[in-house]
């Protein structure tokens, strides 16, 4: 199998990467923002300081991050993604998927030309794997699905004459849920939390199920594995749930990606649950904000996260949480993009 061209990650001991910090690892972290034209104001080279923090800031404003300043692991995960090129090395479907803004790009280049590669999210997963294979029989390509410099020269040539940007993933997604049910009866549905709301997950699979819908509730801390999870049971639909100690309301958040990219069907229901959460608990609906996390990013359906707070008023009210969101996932059922 052809190399991938992978980069090591920073070792684990050098992350997370704060203000203060200092040495090779600020370095690199430092050459990547610089390549993105992000300024580090008067940071000295290697010292991690407000300027190599703002940037950073910028930089996960961009990606749909967590903004706080701090170079995580997906921080650090998403810089390395974002240096990647279409063409610098070779795209193909492996266990260990290639993820990368190159990834990106084919996906988006693919899907204009209406060859199905799922929604632009940098993973190489095996809807791009089969999209790729079928434009390469078209234009005459061995059918091998890697993607090599004689097969990023021929979707070149051929984006080039395609205008628009509406993607197949986009179609895709309207007619599978203009086809389904308008009521959450037979909806598959995953609750998921990360600790600290347990009951509320219970409690919301249970209103759910009342409600006629099949429900799989998810408990860890790593959200790869609840994304994960979700796909394998071929869900419908995903909720995550998040506890913000210092948050008095709710807010909420749906899958955005490479070039703005948006599920709209994620922003739909992300805004109904939340208003809904809101109006229940009678709190500010904060804000509905598309993100590129691992979850939202990994999951296959529409999917979003909702945190709520404070950890008193969520504890209080737990059936009436768990009543909104079903309530929100109901009208949502019933029209799943804004007109």
């Amino acid at each position: 199998m052809p190399s991938g061209g992978e980069e090591a990650p920073a070792a684990d001991s050098d992350l997370p990467l704060t203000e203060g910090a200092t040495g090779e690892a600020v370095r690199d972290l430092q050459r990547r923002l610089r390549a993105l034209d992000l300024d580090l104001g008067v940071d000295t080279f290697g010292y991690y300081g407000p300027g190599t923090s703002a940037a950073v800031r910028a930089f996960q404003d961009q990606r749909g991050l967590r903004v706080d300043g701090i170079c995580d692991r997906n921080t650090w995960a998403s810089l390395v993604e974002a240096g990647r090129i279409l063409g610098e090395r070779l795209l193909y479907y492996r266990k260990a998927m290639l993820k990368g803004d190159d990834v990106a790009t084919l996906q988006r280049q693919l899907g204009a030309l209406g060859f199905d590669a799922g929604r632009p999210d940098g993973i190489f997963g095996p809807e791009t794997h089969d999209a790729l294979c079928e434009f390469q029989r078209n234009v005459g390509l061995t059918e091998d699905g890697i993607c090599g410099p004689t097969t990023v020269q021929y979707l070149r040539r051929y984006t080039a004459r395609v205008t628009g940007s509406v993607l197949v993933a986009g179609i895709r997604e309207r007619v599978k849920l203009s086809d389904a049910p308008r009521t959450l009866r037979g909806w598959r549905v995953a609750v998921g939390e990360a600790g600290g709301l347990a009951a509320l997950a219970e409690a919301t699979r249970r209103v759910l199920r009342r409600a006629g819908a099949d429900v799989l509730t998810l408990h860890d801390p790593d959200e790869s594995a609840h994304a994960a999870q979700a796909n394998a049971a071929e869900v419908d639909v995903y909720v995550g749930l998040r506890l913000e100690p210092g948050l008095v309301g709710c807010r909420s958040f749906y899958f955005q990606g490479h070039r703005g990219y948006a599920s709209e069907a994620g922003r739909n229901l992300a805004r109904l649950t939340s208003e809904a959460v809101a109006g229940r608990l009678q709190v500010p609906a904060m804000a509905c904000r598309g993100m590129g996390t691992p979850l939202l990013r990994e999951t296959r359906m529409p999917a979003i996260v909702i945190e709520i707070g404070p950890p008193s008023l969520v504890v209080r009210r737990t059936r009436e949480v768990a009543d909104a969101i079903t309530e929100g996932l109901d009208r949502w059922v019933g029209r799943p993009f804004p007109e």
